[in-house]
């Protein structure tokens, strides 16, 4: 798979995130790194904790890599579980199947950078 194919199936912006990088190779390096980034990682130990500054600042700080590379579908459910811990003290039960889909979104993009060639 290639880095523009590898967008198209993760629903990402190849064209956007070219006009942030300005190499192909620059955008694939720095999309090969993403599965290194521990946002998510802190993001699901936080809520299996109940702990929902570090869940929002996990999913903040996934929202923004994924904005940054252009993950476009990522960003999205990434940037709807950041607004529902937003104003609270504890995390909402309704953030259960946002964080499903974070997760499936997550997974994806993962898989999909995976199988570049």
């Amino acid at each position: 798979m290639t880095i523009e194919q590898c967008y198209a199936v993760i629903g990402g912006s190849y064209a956007e995130v070219s006009r942030r990088l300005p190499s192909r190779q620059l955008v694939e390096k720095f999309a090969r790194k993403f599965p290194e980034d521990p946002s998510y990682a802190e993001l699901i130990d936080a809520v299996v904790a109940g702990d929902r500054d570090t869940a929002f600042r996990a999913a903040h700080t996934l929202k923004g890599v994924a904005a940054n590379l252009s993950f476009s579908r990522l960003c999205a459910s990434a940037r709807q579980l950041t607004e529902l811990l937003r104003p609270t003290d504890t995390i909402p039960p309704e953030a259960a199947s946002l964080l499903e889909a974070v997760t499936r979104d997550y997974e994806a993009t993962v898989a999909a950078i995976r199988a570049l060639d």
